[in-house]
């Protein structure tokens, strides 16, 4: 019987890539070949291409090998995307079984549901990798699958404490819902996106989603959906930073020396990941609750439109000569390095599902500044469900003032009850994830059960 195959092909965001890397490195350790698939301009973008035995890359171009612009279209791009994506990963299957290495599966990544067209044609089993939690997915399923209507009535934003009732989740308030249900009509296509997702998996008779989360992580949410079979197959994070990139540079690592001189759980860190943009005003209300905390800090502050472009004058922080005696601001980091180390006290993040699981697996505070899309419910998860942090409120305009922030960050980094059940949880937390990932663990149990399940089908 030939070695299996997977093909895993993945959006061209660093939040898809390095999750999809981490399930390839788990799949080759079960004797999975693997041919990783993605844009031009993502591998373009990577610092270091990682190599595996077993793992071989296949980029194809999407009609924006030099990345796709701000100003660009989004509904052409997409459309480009899965034009173009659709006719490459055939091309990868017919190759594939001319060289005698046939395709055993295809699993893909959000916002490529196409790839299952692909899969029907040839007559191969797929699987999505969702790489969000399981919660979003279900709250995705509920929308597209009879709430709409129950999640529009209930979803009122003059009131906060209005909740929407979902079966299997907690109750949700409008802010915990994914973006994009609210946001502008831009979103829209994205939005259809997903709906084409759940659609898709509608239609399959033993529909797989691989969840990037663990089975004690959240365990009502895998069971949310009697239709679906959710496997959790996370964390999908890099314990011992290996098969993962970045598509932004950091141009040097002396951040490292620096925490190196400062006392245990001390260094607030500050990072709004690979994509979220912050106004102007939002950057300078962060600026003074960090000046007006007191505490070293090291903040991520990316140079715009993928670090393309200089900074400028606009762009530069008012007070940086004050921040600059306090702490440390960088273009780009290694976030598992620094959040692993023995001086952080704290992470101040958008809560980007990537960076919620490794400030888990590190037993990092948070407090929780979301952006967008499912940041909001991965925010609601952190304060209210696993209590590993505290969220910041926006005022009516939108904005986080200096004060809450600086609030926020008392609350989880001071001594009061609120700081130490907060750390008592975060190591709760630590401990789980890390048995989740164990030989043994929920992890590696569910990923033989499932690449198992694939192989007998193809028999």
């Amino acid at each position: 019987m030939p070695q299996p195959h997977f093909l895993l092909l993945t959006f061209p965001a660093q939040g898809h890539i390095n999750p999809s890397l981490q399930f390839a490195k788990h799949l080759i350790r079960v004797g999975v070949r693997v041919t990783f698939i993605t844009t031009v301009s993502a591998g373009r973008r990577m610092t270091k291409v990682p190599a595996a035995q077993g793992l071989s890359f296949s980029p194809f171009s999407d009609g924006y090998d030099d990345g796709m612009k701000p100003s660009d279209d989004t509904d052409l791009y997409l459309s480009e995307i899965r034009r173009r994506g659709k006719e490459a990963v055939s091309e990868i299957i017919i190759t594939s079984e001319d060289e005698g290495k046939p395709v055993t599966c295809i699993v893909y990544s959000l916002l490529l549901p196409w790839a299952t067209e692909v899969a029907r044609e040839h007559h191969i089993p797929s699987a999505v990798l969702w790489i969000q939690p399981a919660t979003v997915f279900d709250i995705y399923y509920f929308y597209f699958n009879g709430y709409e209507s129950a999640m529009k009535d209930q979803a009122d934003k003059s009131n906060s404490k209005c909740s929407i009732k979902l079966p299997g989740l907690p109750p949700l308030a409008t802010r915990d819902l994914p973006s994009f249900f609210n946001g502008p009509n831009i979103y829209h296509s994205i939005l259809s996106l997903f709906q084409e997702q759940m659609e898709v998996l509608a239609e399959e008779p033993n529909a797989k989603i691989l969840v990037n989360t663990f089975d004690a992580l959240e365990p009502e949410a895998l069971k949310a959906i009697d239709k679906f079979k959710m496997i959790g197959i996370g964390p999908l994070i890099p314990f011992d930073n290996s098969l993962r990139t970045d598509l932004f540079q950091c141009v040097s690592n002396d951040y490292l020396q620096w925490l190196h001189s400062k006392p245990k759980s001390s260094v607030v860190y500050v990072s709004f990941g690979s994509l979220a943009v912050l106004a102007k005003q939002q950057v300078e209300e962060i600026s003074r609750a960090l000046i007006a905390n007191g505490r070293p800090f090291l903040w991520v502050v990316r140079n715009q439109k993928y670090g393309l472009e200089e900074e400028t004058e606009e762009d530069k922080l008012s007070c940086r000569e004050e921040l600059e005696q306090l702490g440390r601001i960088v273009p780009w980091c290694s976030q598992v390095e620094v959040l692993s180390h023995p001086s952080l006290g704290c992470f101040v993040s958008h809560c980007g599902w990537n960076s919620t699981l490794e400030s888990l697996v590190a037993g990092v505070p948070v407090v929780a500044f979301p952006q967008w899309t499912d940041q909001g419910t991965n925010a609601k998860l952190i304060e209210d469900v696993w209590k590993t942090g505290v969220r910041v409120s926006a005022d009516e305009d939108g904005m986080v003032e200096r004060g809450e922030i600086v609030r926020c960050l008392d609350l989880v980094m001071g001594d009061g009850e609120k700081g130490k059940e907060v750390r008592t949880n975060v190591e709760k937390w630590k401990e789980s994830a890390r048995e989740a990932a164990l030989e043994g663990g929920s992890l590696d149990m569910n990923l033989k059960a499932f690449v198992d399940d694939v192989v007998q089908g193809c028999n």
